[in-house]
């Protein structure tokens, strides 16, 4: 596509397009024209974030945006190419099960965290992890939303333990792997995300399917790999998870919790990087809090970056409604352009790494 925006020198963004930085979104289809919703999206609402998946929920089938490498690389171009600002172009990736560039398709095969976790040694997880970054950098997606971080707390655990997704029982080899897998994902060029903090790694449910409380299970030993990280000043972009956990908010998961992000994550740990939400269309946010709820509560907490893949609900958040509770909380004065420019800056200036 030639419909590429040139951005003026100096420009001054205008609310819409610092709000649209705020924003992640899914879409469907492996390619896209002007008539689509993701092109409106980016062109008109200034989103500043897609995630793609290989699996479509909704319809049960694959092939939602990946069909093959020539395939996938040609929709990354098209979609960096009508983007005014850089784009973030996100995936799932850790390796192993969770694993959206699948060999079947004639991506290279990955190891999971456990596996990684279980060979023991760093400099192989750092290799493992430039073979996943480099294969990313290739395909043109710049953000992958790994490592994960969670330590493997409940074996029994159906989504971390029960997917592989955990390097360790022991929170120190945990963080020492993690250093490893982002050292990887930054020599490449390739935008790290750790997840999910503060901690999924005790609990006994699936936030994805309802809410998951791990009041009498999370310790503050899940905080370690996190501690490490930020003091390593490898932390570019943190995933929040949706648990519940009373000792630390009575109230909010931690996605809404301005207790756990601001009081624990930037005031306590001294992150002052990207925070972005889960997919806020999980059932532990979708099935307790309306969206105008969760909006709001996220970006009071203090999210900057609010996720909707799209590919969970049977009906998806539309952006422009979501952009609109934004203008209203500030209509409201609910917050004021101040927050929305912290968030802004935040994004812009991870994106200058671009």
């Amino acid at each position: 596509m030639n419909q590429k925006q040139q951005s003026k020198p100096n420009n001054v963004p205008t609310l819409e397009e610092k709000i649209g930085q705020m924003l992640l979104v899914g879409f469907r289809g492996t390619a896209f024209s002007e008539h689509s919703t993701i092109y409106h999206d980016i062109v008109n609402h200034h989103i500043g974030s897609v995630i793609l998946f290989d699996f479509d929920v909704q319809s049960g089938k694959p092939g939602r945006n990946i069909t093959s490498p020539t395939q996938l690389k040609k929709l990354t171009d098209d979609l960096h190419a009508i983007s005014k600002t850089p784009l973030f172009i996100s995936i799932d990736q850790e390796g192993g099960v969770v694993n959206r560039l699948k060999p079947e398709l004639d991506f290279p095969p990955s190891l999971s965290h456990q596996e990684l976790g279980e060979h023991g040694d760093a400099k192989f997880t750092y290799y493992q992890a430039s073979r996943i970054a480099e294969t990313l950098r290739q395909l043109g997606i710049n953000l992958n939303f790994a490592p994960c971080v969670d330590i493997n707390v409940n074996p029994d655990n159906p989504i971390i333990a029960g997917k592989e997704r955990s390097f360790s029982s022991d929170p120190q080899k945990v963080a020492i792997h993690a250093e490893a897998y982002l050292r990887a994902h930054h020599d490449r060029g390739i935008i790290g995300c750790p997840k999910h903090f503060p901690g999924h790694g005790s609990s006994k449910d699936d936030t994805h399917l309802g809410m998951a409380d791990v009041t009498d299970t999370w310790t503050e030993d899940e905080l370690i790999p996190y501690r490490h990280l930020i003091s390593a000043r490898l932390c570019e972009m943190i995933m929040t998870t949706h648990i519940i956990n009373r000792n630390l908010d009575p109230g909010k998961p931690a996605t809404l919790s301005n207790r756990i992000l601001n009081g624990m994550l930037r005031n306590q740990l001294g992150y002052d990087g990207v925070i972005i939400s889960d997919d806020l269309e999980m059932g532990a946010i979708s099935k307790h809090f309306g969206l105008k709820d969760a909006v709001e509560s996220a970006i009071l907490a203090g999210v900057d970056i609010l996720t909707f893949g799209k590919n969970i609900a049977s009906e998806p958040a539309d952006t422009s409604h979501v952009i609109s509770i934004i203008k209203d909380m500030l209509d409201n004065g609910l917050i004021d352009v101040k927050r929305i420019d912290e968030s802004y800056e935040r994004v812009m200036r991870l994106k200058g790494r671009l």
